[in-house]
């Protein structure tokens, strides 16, 4: 296993957690990657997007949907004009992992999260484990619980 997949699975063991880490060679970089090599709908893909809006924030959103820009401006009371893309590099130093591999939970530094409520339609949804080449399953609502997430509707549409 990858050491950064390891490093994670040894977070969410720390938390109480027991993961079925898989690594797919061929990657889960996209949603749509993930959801082939799985063999799952793209909806059940749980990325884990990281955003700034007045402070870096985790959005935890269906691999079907984009964040909207505005709902999480709202939710955080900041103008549209305030909401991006966390880079590369504020992904690194705050949560500690690297874009096409962030986890739900296990964070360097403890930053907002919020889940969109349509992973909800699912009862289990896969989510990221350190790197793009591994994912694990698990409830939406453990997402929720492990996070200490926010649930609320921040997709577009």
């Amino acid at each position: 296993m990858h050491p950064r997949a390891s490093e994670f699975e040894r977070c969410a063991t720390e938390l109480g957690v027991d993961l079925e880490v898989r690594e797919f060679p061929e990657g889960t970089k996209t949603a749509a990657d993930a959801a082939e090599a799985i063999g799952c709908d793209v909806a059940q893909i749980a990325s884990s997007i990281a955003m700034v809006a007045d402070e870096l924030v985790v959005v935890v959103t269906s691999g079907a949907h984009r964040v909207s820009e505005q709902r999480l401006a709202d939710l955080r009371g900041v103008s549209t004009a305030e909401v991006r893309m966390a880079d590369a590099d504020e992904i690194k130093e705050t949560l500690g992992w690297a874009i096409g591999g962030v986890p739900p939970f296990c964070h360097d530094t403890s930053v907002p999260v919020y889940i969109d409520e349509w992973l909800r339609e699912f009862e289990t949804v896969w989510a990221a484990a350190g790197t793009p080449e591994a994912v694990f399953p698990i409830a939406p609502d453990r997402i929720e619980e492990l996070a200490d997430a926010t649930p609320t509707v921040v997709a577009e549409g």
